[in-house]
């Protein structure tokens, strides 16, 4: 089903032919990029998954893949997916057959696990995970694989997602897509220029929720070496989308948008016995002052999931307290949660 490329060293591409997506779409050649750390146990045993996040490509996160930091590679065999949409695996901006929601074309993270899966399985032999390590967009997909491939996971580390989107994140998500296509580039299906008001808007409306009232009531920006709140939004938020192909800030928003663990063949949507489905030690970290996952909208999963335990974040960083590179606090807080769980 896949092909091999390019896997000598840490990173690579692996291509699937004929990958059918949920959306009903066959793509002639899927593409995930990967990059790996550490080295794989004789025995397979040290397996650690780590799918990526909204906007994020596999370099934005591996800050945390170091022996003093939240995850070990001279212990553990550190895998990082790039779901598509990203840039870099599959996306409207590298593939023509990738299009936009407007034309019927989509990416689910059933998507994204069943290519994983056969990624894993067929380059690596690795049929079982120690860990599954995700953070918002990347701990939908840890609950995806917890459900999907129960006996196959042993643990996973759910920090600030959920398993399913909510109604209250989901108008933050149409927010966030109505502020890219009322730009006047956009003509219906796609831009044809650079969205400078919608890469604003964006950004805007995603620094008001992505930190809570008490950062901004703190100014902790100004710790960060930003001279105001302008420079922040500016420097901290609007010049890291603009990174981004605006195709494909709409294609992992549409990805976030369809987020249930149950809407598969495998469960039909009986959303409550897909999380009770899941048999990995489960640790669900939400943070406790995010304002699109919450903590009661986590505990409230956390509490249908057999083998689970709520650990919330203590934190004034809101959602982003989930991938702490400028705030040790957290850091630390998650370091030692992790280690919990993997000593388990």
């Amino acid at each position: 089903m896949g092909q091999i490329e390019n896997v000598i060293g840490s990173s690579g591409a692996f291509r699937l032919t004929d990958f059918k997506l949920q959306c009903g779409v066959v793509l002639p050649e899927a593409k995930l990029e990967y990059k790996t750390y550490g080295e794989l146990a004789r025995d397979k045993s040290n397996v650690i998954l780590y799918p990526t996040s909204y906007g994020a490509q596999h370099g934005d996160i591996d800050w945390l893949i170091h022996p003093d930091r939240i995850l070990d590679p001279s212990r553990w065999f550190v895998l990082v997916v790039n779901m598509f949409g990203n840039g870099l695996s599959s996306s409207p901006s590298n593939c023509e057959a990738c299009g936009s929601m407007e034309q019927g074309f989509w990416f689910t993270h059933l998507d994204n696990v069943t290519a994983q899966e056969v990624l894993l399985r067929e380059v690596f032999g690795i049929s079982k995970l120690a860990l599954i390590y995700g953070w918002s967009m990347g701990a939908q997909q840890a609950y995806h694989w917890g459900a999907l491939y129960p006996d196959r996971v042993a643990r996973i580390a759910a920090l600030c997602g959920t398993a399913r989107t909510t109604e209250h994140n989901t108008i933050f998500l149409y927010s966030l897509r109505s502020a890219l296509t009322a730009d006047p580039t956009w003509n219906g299906t796609q831009f044809e220029g650079i969205p400078e008001r919608g890469y604003r808007t964006f950004a805007q409306i995603y620094a008001s929720w992505a930190a809570s009232q008490a950062f901004y009531r703190q100014r902790l920006y100004v710790e960060l070496g930003y001279a105001s709140l302008e420079d922040y939004l500016l420097r901290g938020w609007e010049a890291g989308y603009r990174k981004r192909d605006p195709h494909n800030l709409l294609a992992m928003l549409d990805t976030w948008l369809r987020c249930d663990l149950s809407n598969n063949p495998m469960y039909g949507c009986d959303y409550p016995a897909a999380l009770r489905a899941i048999q990995a030690r489960t640790f669900v970290m939400p943070a406790t002052t995010d304002l699109y996952f919450t903590p009661e909208d986590c505990a409230a999963e956390a509490a249908l999931i057999p083998n689970s335990e709520c650990r919330p974040i203590p934190t004034i960083w809101g959602h982003r307290a989930g991938n702490p590179y400028q705030n040790p606090e957290d850091m630390a807080f998650i370091r030692s949660a992790i280690q919990d769980l993997l000593d388990w």
